[in-house]
């Protein structure tokens, strides 16, 4: 009942997404749809304002943004203002703090994406899987919003038995985040691989063998952000089999997860500019 409540993505975002995947898509075409939303246009011109690009002169222009900023990350934060919202409608109790568990997310989302290079997947196909890590833990919001007290005691369970949080779900409510996201994702009409990720990220081998590639991929960068405690969603014990099952899976090994640090870092620093304007 909870989830069928959640706000389905504004039409502005939606237009968004499906002007950003079109071929041959224009700043012009983007500024079309993204001038008519106040909050998303003022995003788009704090986040190139902001100090990470240390422009020597301010933009004022959204076109001119849009050119400078890019066309998929303007998409990435139009996504990230609309997920934002949600979250933050949900999150009235502090059990893992916004800030931890927007830094994982975006942690996860550059990494899944750095992967899917790694990996031989189509460029044109690479933001779909920053777009399934970013979301991939969205269903422990509902979990908090409505079982606040469970919810505290399943994450004091995880650290007691130093067993990873979506088992200590599990043993409280007899499922795991993973279901409830996939909900969430499945009411926003996203794609069939973006949902299976969110739902099957602690178990792969269960999704549709077709798609078993993309949800392994977003299980491999939620354990590499865990390990390096990049952000927090939480899990202060992931399952490191599952680690292994995914480098297995990808036939990488973990000498790849060390060289992948050099390519998330620069770009989580720029996530840190997404993350203060949302």
């Amino acid at each position: 009942d909870y989830i069928d409540r959640i706000p389905p993505l504004s039409n502005t975002v939606t237009k968004v997404l499906e002007v950003c995947n079109r071929p041959n898509t224009s700043a012009n075409d983007l500024n079309k749809i993204i001038s008519l939303d106040p909050v998303l246009t003022g995003r788009v011109l704090r986040l190139i304002n902001s100090s990470f690009y240390s422009l020597p002169e301010q933009v004022s222009s959204l076109t001119r943004a849009i050119i400078m900023l890019g066309i998929n990350t303007v998409k990435n934060l139009a996504l990230s203002t609309a997920v934002a919202r949600t979250v933050n409608a949900m999150q009235s109790q502090q059990i893992l703090p916004s800030d931890q568990f927007w830094t994982h997310s975006m942690t996860v989302g550059l990494t899944a994406k750095a992967l899917a290079a790694r990996t031989g997947v189509a460029d044109n196909a690479h933001d779909d899987f920053f777009v399934a890590g970013l979301l991939h833990d969205l269903g422990k919001m509902p979990l908090l919003q409505c079982f606040a007290a469970d919810y505290a005691s399943a994450l004091q369970t995880a650290r007691e038995q130093q067993i990873p949080l979506y088992r200590a779900e599990e043993q409280m409510f007899g499922f795991h985040h993973g279901g409830v996201g996939k909900e969430i994702g499945e009411r926003w009409k996203l794609s069939s691989a973006i949902c299976e990720c969110m739902g099957r990220h602690h178990d792969a081998s269960k999704a549709p063998r077709e798609l078993q590639g993309a949800v392994a991929t977003v299980a491999l960068a939620n354990s590499f952000a865990c390990h390096e405690s990049i952000g927090s969603a939480g899990d202060s014990f992931p399952d490191s089999t599952q680690m292994a099952q995914a480098l297995e899976f990808l036939k990488l090994v973990p000498a790849d997860m060390e060289q992948l640090k050099q390519t998330v870092q620069p770009e989580l620093e720029k996530a840190q500019a997404f993350i203060k304007v949302l």
